[in-house]
């Protein structure tokens, strides 16, 4: 028993990846049927008559006239555009992708004719086939005439594109301009154009590294940013003030270590590996105060932005401000017996013995004085471990 010939569907399928459609004329693709075509394609070549996409979308409302015209059987004929994105890349493929399976749905075609104005439009070749069979590609080159009068117009429209456009009037008229003023200029010096030639070659050099290094990108963005910023808040303004004059304290005290090292080792004399124990008391009683002062200056703008916030943080900070202060007498005493081993060790004792009940003093202070003044604090996001409350 002889067996029915299948009904063939075929789609005429024009493809914009870049999206002109749309961001020329306006148009939400995917575009189905011949009418729709048409009139896209006219609204398209209507906003710019120069854009190849609209001709592509012409080709393929030739193709589906012919088709129909000579079709055989019951085979079956449509014609669509799809558009991708005017960011390229993925994103016009998953666009291409999205607008293609609508296509399908609408008109469930067995093949395919892709219609293109180029190249980078025949990049989705590999997309349409994994969906459909890809019998014809049709690619469309817009003729040009050879003739001087059209190729004196098509230079003299590049030309004034270098001359308008910013982006390539600097270095097209900008780079030749001062090198022009720079031969002038020294053809007035005497002797001048002898350095003609390391001039222009430093021009040149510095305008490549410029440009080769993103110089200028890094600047523009500088001023941009400097027109565009704006001051944090208040409490991190302090914060931030207090932070940078805590750390230039406690470069000074490092310094101060460093030099009075550098004095010992220089005026001693001996094995310098003998008074390693005293370069490093040397270095602690030199700088362990104002390091101490540093931490504290940071700690401290730290203190002022919690209490400003209503932040329970402040409570922690103002014990840790108070370890560190005393901490520093406590490393005052242990460098000087490590300078004098035969110094009296017993108000080094005395200071790590006196700081314990200081500690857990302020420890209970700050602790009583969170819960008297729990109102006006508020919980952060973050957990306070030291007080938090069963």
């Amino acid at each position: 028993m002889p067996t029915a010939a299948k009904s063939e569907r075929i789609l005429i399928l024009c493809v914009d990846r870049d999206d002109d459609i749309g961001m020329k004329a306006g148009i939400n693709t995917p575009v189905l049927g011949r009418k729709e075509n048409v009139n896209a394609a006219a609204s398209l070549a209507l906003r710019d008559p120069e854009e190849a996409d609209a001709n592509a979308m012409f080709e393929a409302v030739r193709i589906f006239d012919n088709l129909r015209k000579s079709a055989k059987g019951e085979e079956e004929y449509q014609v669509a555009t799809i558009a991708g994105s005017d960011l390229q890349g993925v994103e016009a493929d998953r666009q291409l992708v999205i607008e293609l399976t609508e296509v399908l749905e609408a008109f469930k075609a067995t093949d395919v004719i892709l219609v293109t104005d180029g190249y980078t439009d025949e990049m989705v070749l590999p997309l349409i086939e994994s969906r459909v069979p890809v019998t014809s590609v049709r690619r469309v080159v817009i003729q040009h005439s050879k003739s001087i009068e059209e190729t004196a117009a098509v230079f003299s429209r590049y030309m004034k594109l270098l001359v308008e456009n910013p982006r390539y009037s600097r270095l097209v008229l900008g780079l030749p301009g001062v090198l022009c003023i720079v031969l002038a200029a020294l053809s007035f010096i005497p002797r001048g154009l002898d350095y003609a030639i390391p001039a222009l070659v430093l021009i040149i050099g510095a305008f490549l590294v410029w440009r080769g290094f993103g110089v200028d990108k890094t600047v523009y963005g500088f001023v941009k940013w400097t027109k565009e910023y704006s001051p944090p808040p208040f409490t991190v303004q302090i914060a931030g003030f207090s932070a940078i004059a805590g750390i230039l304290v406690i470069v000074v005290g490092g310094y101060l270590g460093g030099t009075t090292v550098a004095t010992v080792v220089t005026t001693t004399e001996g094995d310098p590996f003998a008074i390693v124990p005293r370069l490093v008391g040397e270095f602690i009683r030199e700088s362990t105060y104002l390091i101490a002062v540093g931490i504290c200056v940071i700690l401290s703008g730290r203190a002022v932005r919690w209490f400003l916030e209503h932040d329970l943080r402040l409570w922690r900070t103002i014990v840790i401000i108070i370890g560190v202060a005393w901490s520093s007498v406590m490393f005052g005493e242990a460098s000087n017996i490590l300078i004098d081993p035969a110094y009296q060790y017993g108000p080094l004792v005395y200071s790590i013995v006196g700081g314990i009940p200081v500690i857990v003093s302020a420890f209970l202070t700050a602790l009583l004085l969170r819960r008297k003044y729990s109102d006006y604090f508020k919980k952060t996001d973050q957990t306070i471990e030291d007080f938090e409350e069963e």
